[in-house]
């Protein structure tokens, strides 16, 4: 009997291993489409060989990566593991077949509705939350075991409690194991986005410098060009667009500024609501221009030290990114700031047209960006002033729905 429990741990582990080994730099939809193959063969692995007690019962952990999927991918994710459970159970046969049946089908119906918050909440309330699922499970499981006894002998508890403790130490060494796997890949594309970062600030203070003397020499003389009498309309038509070129090259290079170390003339101590009152004030205007209102939450008392010119054009960034995706139809940009605990947390909800989760792993890229005029640096400045600032930035988003950035700044 132990050695059919450990080797259905070795079972519900597999994903989990094939994963850090074959899939850890693939791309997100590659993710999906392994795990839940993977979890399908973990689930038929289980059903063929389950645990049989010396009771006489048997005891398989199907609705391990049952549930894991269903709280981690929800229905749409789930319904082909419901189906190949429901078609195995059928081959494998014996009693309990239509009991399975009735169980499973209540399991999907019920189970993935808590995808949606289960994604929102924090990794320890994820692993609590998957084990409860699994022991009200258990329990109902325990419930309908009843009707095989007269009346609650030595040995149904003995089965009870062997079913929930195997179940609850499985799940939480499986679910522990996922929040580790998802918690790397977070370290490692922060590691990552730092490094770019760390790139770019050298580049920009070492660069931009040099580059916008020869520019304003440049600017000056074709500005002199184009008010002179001795240059024909065409010519001044190519001094225009010169000049035009050389202020939107002047305007990527304010962006490679924005990277470079903080200035110690602009550090300042604040809670932070004064810049965003300014920044509101500031994208009011344009604002109202696409039918969109902002509204500005403030309950903060504690201070933080930053740039003040970085923070708020980290702010408009982001404030301007919202308004954009509102376009044409309006809405309501919320801005809001208060204390947690040990932080600060800035959260800035749009109503917009949203994105998709591949389009949020490529934020904070240098030039990516989701509109056609865009450069992308705007978020890579972004995010290089909170990393400045040991803060972290995450964003959650739904397409057609809207986008909601939340940015963790330690006190």
């Amino acid at each position: 009997m132990l050695q059919t429990f450990l080797i259905n741990i070795l079972f519900i582990t597999l994903p989990v291993l094939l994963f850090v080994v074959f899939l850890d730099n693939k791309k997100r939809k590659e993710y999906i489409y392994f795990f839940i193959l993977s979890s399908s063969i973990s689930m038929i692995l289980c059903m063929i060989y389950p645990i049989r007690l010396e009771l006489g019962f048997t005891v398989d952990l199907r609705y391990i990566p049952f549930f894991t999927l269903a709280l981690y991918g929800g229905y749409k994710k789930l319904f082909p593991l419901y189906i190949i459970l429901n078609i195995v159970r059928f081959f494998v046969g014996g009693e309990g077949v239509i009991q399975s049946f009735i169980f499973s089908t209540v399991a999907f119906a019920i189970v993935p509705l808590m995808h949606k918050r289960f994604i929102n909440y924090s990794p320890k309330k994820r692993i609590f939350t998957g084990i409860l699922m699994v022991l009200i499970n258990d329990l109902t499981y325990l419930i309908s075991l009843t009707t095989f006894f007269d009346k609650l002998t030595t040995e149904y508890w003995t089965v009870a409690a062997y079913i929930i403790v195997t179940y609850v130490i499985v799940m939480l060494f499986n679910l522990s194991m996922v929040e580790k796997i998802l918690s790397n890949i977070k370290q490692r594309d922060n590691f990552l986005r730092a490094e770019r970062l760390h790139v770019m600030s050298e580049l920009s203070a070492s660069v931009s410098h040099e580059i916008r003397n020869p520019l304003t020499v440049t600017n000056g003389f074709l500005q002199l060009l184009s008010v002179s009498k001795d240059i024909t309309p065409n010519d001044k038509v190519y001094i225009d667009y010169s000049l035009k070129e050389l202020n939107r090259a002047e305007n990527i290079l304010n962006d490679f500024l924005a990277f470079a170390k903080p200035q110690s003339v602009h550090m300042v101590q604040s809670t932070l609501e004064e810049e965003l009152v300014y920044v509101k004030n500031v994208m009011m205007p344009y604002a109202k221009f696409h039918e969109v209102e902002i509204l500005l939450l403030f309950q903060n008392t504690v201070k933080i030290k930053f740039d003040q010119n970085q923070m708020k054009q980290c702010i408009i960034n982001l404030l301007k990114n919202g308004v954009e995706s509102m376009k044409g139809k309006g809405g309501l940009l919320l801005v809001r700031a208060e204390q947690q605990g040990k932080n600060l947390i800035i959260t800035i909800e749009d109503e917009g047209i949203g994105m998709t989760s591949e389009e949020i792993s490529q934020l904070g890229k240098p030039y990516y960006s989701n509109k056609k005029e865009g450069t992308g640096l705007g978020m890579l400045m972004v995010y290089g002033t909170i990393s400045t600032l040991k803060g972290n930035v995450e964003v959650k988003s739904q397409k057609g729905k809207g986008t909601i950035f939340t940015i963790t700044i330690p006190v």
